[in-house]
């Protein structure tokens, strides 16, 4: 006997809402500024489903023009609900359109739901022998589940759970799937406006169906309830049974199942390929081509003839590696013809694109390139190294290209004197001031040849850099450039070395010729985008950030990397096992608050010891997967109130610093140098902000006295030297003050008076001298939070201030500071008119949500319009103050090094005899960094570790 079929029916809404919202904080942005999260999303989940399950039959289904007879049963049907955010309206046209590319069918009915669609095709399958599968992680289709008919649930985290009919009655305590329609009549859906009956909840709910059996039963005995839920059921009745009617997905949508055209069929590949390169798509791309490779699909399908013709492609004129040396320097015949595919589909590569790429490999054409390179003004240039690592990468080759399509690559021999001996040939180029040196991240190449002694000079212009500042929320990796700006995919370093683990090849193992077209592309690539920032800098008005902030910044964050900081491994040591004793008390205690033991580090197990054990909510939070949420933010807003609460965040607070940094820092210590060396990365954060990575040293937690124990292994080089750490003193706030042109705080500064202690004076009409430190505390909590958009809720669950009262602090705050709630208002005002706002020094944040009609979505950008011109203005004032500072220390020859930068603070390693002059010199470049309308204050402090400076 066959195996039962299966059918597939995706609810597309469902999916494609929790696709855009799952990329809600960093969205999807081509280079066309089209928001793709929600297209993305839902691909990512089909295609999910399509390789774990290859079902036999699929369709997508489709809500439209909302429910018609539910509406004529209650107007006020879904009518709460926030208007679809433009991300999803302008996603759906490209997903029908990608859907009808792979065949798949589209399933919709104007003026119904697709929840009724789903439901009706589920039944007609079940008739037809069909096992039926729903793709929803809406709860509401528990009711349509049966023998035949199953929910397959999207979990959070990654994943599918299938829900038949056991699931359903432990789920929801019902003894049929049915019964789940009279549970949501009970109590209601808000997100559907569904009214249900007046204080009826969950457990209600349950316990009316396990004692009644359904809303009918409930009405017919409202003789056995009391008080006041008697009269709230008895005077409700009716809009009960309007609410069980509203709940009841439909089984007669006029629409059929039929099985062959169910079928999951062979997708077009061009066309779906055409598509995603449109939306910018490349890992979806290898996904898509992936998951129909696995079903036994090549990467071609039957095609129209019309298709056919555009796949046409001319022959490729492929130059050979190191052929004709001497074409070098001939003028005529070197030049490659820009010839491209006419397909509409297909990217272009170097299999398809006419390009002259060439090794040197002999004495004499070493010498007449050399003498060529040195007669160009501007050169693209990339190095091929042994390790991603630039602390330990030896030179495997240099490749260069000043003429798009054309390139050289000079390979190096494995011993380091005649490396060495190549670099010395070489150095009369990257250390010549005239001319300009183009790379894509020029900061790791720099990095690399500072260990053979080469210090890059004359103007640079990396690709990178230039991306960030013209769009900076898109992705700036050299393939994704390509392939957005030039249609191009570059080779794959993967078609080189292998894939990662131990067979993976070093790229010494490479072909000369391999190795050459491969480094030669990126030179040449990188050098043709160069050419298409050059005009896109100076459309975004950043040129001049890109000059004189962005790209001598570069050269400094290098040298502080290539300095690396000393560690106290001893030390941490010590600290990893007093934090094992701490941890191992905390848990003891928890234990106790519980009454049992059980695994504190499971979410799991934590919320049921929490919330039914101990009962601590009367009605928890739960995740998307029905789990109880012990999040932070949960557990943070309970703290105050019980005991274990408290253990519980130490705990995680601990365990959290043990891991991240007492027990991994001594690990991250560079043997060749015998100190930590963190990666600062100038294009993550869209504020302007840098980053910290391998390790992080923004993140070590300092609010806590054990976080700031960390900061004590880090040490000065030797004896003769100190830390020393100079801090903005609330530079945000001073930004905030000069941008609203707020006089009473710029004054407060001027006066050099503490400004939370002001501003609690001044909100609390009480005399500065007797402001209480909790008063201070609050208008601290308030003078931060506003940069941050904080709200009455907020403010209340930072303080000890109840809801009311936070709200009341708030308003008194903006009555106290009026020209600072005109700058917030002015600046969301700018921003939707523009479309973006900028820092002091004309940064831009671009914010594409800022008019949207979903008032979660609009909020995002309205906060972000606030703070970033805040948090990046002074992230651009520290990063004149280094690069100043940088220069000084230069050219005073100093043995100081600065090392470390952490958002407002820098730190440096002092020689001892020049303490005096680096604290003058440091105080004074960083507070003149920038002028604004209040001072900027720096304090500065020496220590023998970094806790002891700070």
């Amino acid at each position: 006997m066959s195996e039962q079929k299966r059918l597939f029916l995706v609810d597309a809404y469902a999916l494609i809402f929790r696709g855009y919202y799952a990329f809600i904080k960093n969205p999807r942005i081509n280079s066309k500024g089209q928001d793709t999260s929600a297209i993305m999303g839902f691909m990512n989940s089909l295609l999910d489903v399509i390789k774990r399950e290859r079902p036999d039959h699929l369709a997508v289904c489709f809500d439209k023009g909302g429910s018609t007879d539910r509406i004529e049963m209650f107007e006020a049907y879904k009518a709460n609900r926030d208007e679809t955010p433009e991300g999803i309206k302008t996603a759906i046209p490209h997903i029908y359109e990608i859907l009808k590319a792979m065949h798949i069918p589209i399933m919709v009915k104007e003026g119904y739901e697709a929840d009724d669609v789903i439901g009706t095709l589920s039944r007609q399958a079940e008739k037809e022998g069909y096992k039926t599968y729903m793709v929803t992680p809406d709860k509401d289709f528990a009711q349509l589940v049966t023998e035949n008919v199953f929910m397959y649930r999207p979990v959070f985290g990654g994943g599918y759970e299938t829900w038949g009919i056991p699931e359903v009655k432990a789920k929801f305590e019902v003894e049929n799937p049915l019964q789940v329609i009279d549970f949501l009549g009970m109590m209601g859906d808000s997100s559907d406006n569904i009214p249900g009956l007046p204080g009826v909840g969950e457990k209600t709910a349950k316990k009316f169906i396990k004692q009644f059996g359904s809303m009918e039963g409930l009405l017919a005995n409202i003789d056995q309830l009391k008080g006041k839920m008697k009269e709230k059921v008895e005077a409700n009745g009716e809009l009960g049974l309007l609410s069980k009617q509203l709940a009841t997905i439909m089984l007669d949508v006029p629409v059929t199942f039929d099985a062959k055209d169910f079928e999951l069929d062979h997708p077009d590949i061009e066309k779906v390929k055409h598509i995603f390169q449109e939306l910018e798509f490349r890992r979806l791309t290898e996904n898509f081509l992936k998951t129909f490779a696995d079903n036994g699909e090549t990467n071609t399908t039957e095609t129209s003839a019309q298709t056919v013709e555009a796949k046409t492609t001319i022959s490729k004129p492929k130059a050979s590696a190191g052929a004709g040396q001497f074409s070098l320097f001939d003028s005529e015949g070197s030049n490659p013809v820009k010839t491209e595919t006419s397909s509409a589909y297909t990217r272009k590569t170097a299999e398809t694109t006419s390009h002259f790429y060439q090794y040197i490999n002999t004495a004499t054409s070493k010498k007449l390139f050399i003498e060529k390179l040195l007669q160009q003004s501007s050169v693209c240039f990339d190095t091929e190294t042994t390790s991603i690592n630039p602390l330990t990468a030896e030179l495997v080759g240099i490749a260069f290209s000043w003429e798009a399509g054309k390139g050289f690559y000079l390979p190096f021999p494995e011993k380091k004197k005649e490396a060495q001996n190549l670099i010395e040939e070489l150095r009369p180029f990257f250390e010549n001031e005239n001319i300009e040196k183009i790379g894509q991240n020029l900061k790791y190449d720099i990095k690399v040849l500072a260990k053979y002694h080469v210090d890059v000079k004359g103007q640079l212009f990396d690709t990178m850099l230039a991306h960030y500042l013209i769009n900076p929320d898109m992705r700036h990796n050299m393939d994704v450039l390509a392939e957005t700006y030039l249609n191009y995919t570059p080779i794959s370093i993967e078609t080189l070395i292998g894939k990662k683990g131990k067979n993976q090849l070093s790229m010494r193992e490479v072909d000369l010729e391999k190795q050459s077209e491969y480094a030669v592309e990126d030179a040449d690539i990188t050098l043709q985008l160069k050419e298409h920032f050059q005009n896109e800098l100076g459309e975004a008005n950043t040129q001049k950030l890109f000059d004189d902030i962005e790209v001598p910044l570069l050269k400094v964050l290098a040298d502080m990397e290539l300095e690396g900081i000393n560690l106290d491994k001893g030390f941490l040591n010590s600290l990893s096992g007093q934090l094992e004793k701490d941890i191992a008390d905390l848990e003891s205690k928890i234990y106790e608050n519980a009454g049992e033991e059980f695994n504190i580090a499971s979410p799991k197990q934590l919320g049921i010891i929490l919330f039914e054990k101990l009962k601590l909510v009367d009605k928890p939070k739960k995740t998307k997967t029905g789990q109880y949420s012990t999040s932070e933010d949960v557990l943070s807003y309970l703290a105050k109130d019980h005991q274990i609460i408290q253990n519980i965040l130490e705990f995680r607070g601990l365990s959290k610093l043990k891991s991240t940094y007492v027990d991994a820092l001594p690990n991250q210590v560079e043997e060749t140098t015998g100190r930590v060396h963190t990666d600062y990365m100038q294009t993550v954060a869209a504020t302007g902000r840098l980053s910290s990575n391998n390790p992080n040293l923004q993140n070590i937690p300092i609010r806590t006295e054990r976080g700031r124990q960390v900061r004590k292994a880090f040490i000065p080089r030797s004896e003769d030297y100190t830390l020393l750490a100079a801090d903005y003193s609330q530079i945000e706030l001073r930004v905030i003050a000069a941008l609203s042109q707020e006089e009473t705080m710029i004054e407060a500064f001027k006066n050099g008076e503490d400004i939370h202690a002001s501003t609690a004076s001044k909100v609390f009409h009480v005399p500065i001298n007797e402001v209480t430190r909790e008063q201070r505390s609050n208008a601290k909590t308030v003078n931060f939070g506003i940069i941050y958009g904080v709200s009455a809720f907020g403010l209340s669950n930072q303080t000890s201030l109840s809801r009311t009262e936070a709200k009341e602090l708030i308003d008194t705050y903006y009555a106290t500071y009026p020209k600072l709630r005109n700058f917030v208002t002015e600046q969301v005002d700018f921003a939707r008119d523009n479309g973006y706002v900028q820092t002091v020094l004309g940064r831009r944040r671009y914010l594409k949500d800022i008019n949207s009609r979903n008032a979660v979505v609009r909020g995002a950008a309205e906060r972000n319009a606030v703070n970033a011109p805040i948090q990046g203005s002074a992230a651009d004032i520290i990063k004149i103050a280094m690069i100043k500072i940088h220069q000084k220390l230069k050219e005073g020859n100093f043995k100081t090094k600065m090392l470390l930068q952490v958002h407002d603070e820098l730190v440096f390693d002092v020689y001892k005899p020049e303490l005096e002059t680096i604290k003058s010199l440091v105080k004074t470049e960083m507070e003149n960094a920038y002028t604004l309308e209040v001072p900027l204050d720096v304090d500065l402090d020496t220590g023998d570790n970094w806790l002891e400076a700070h």
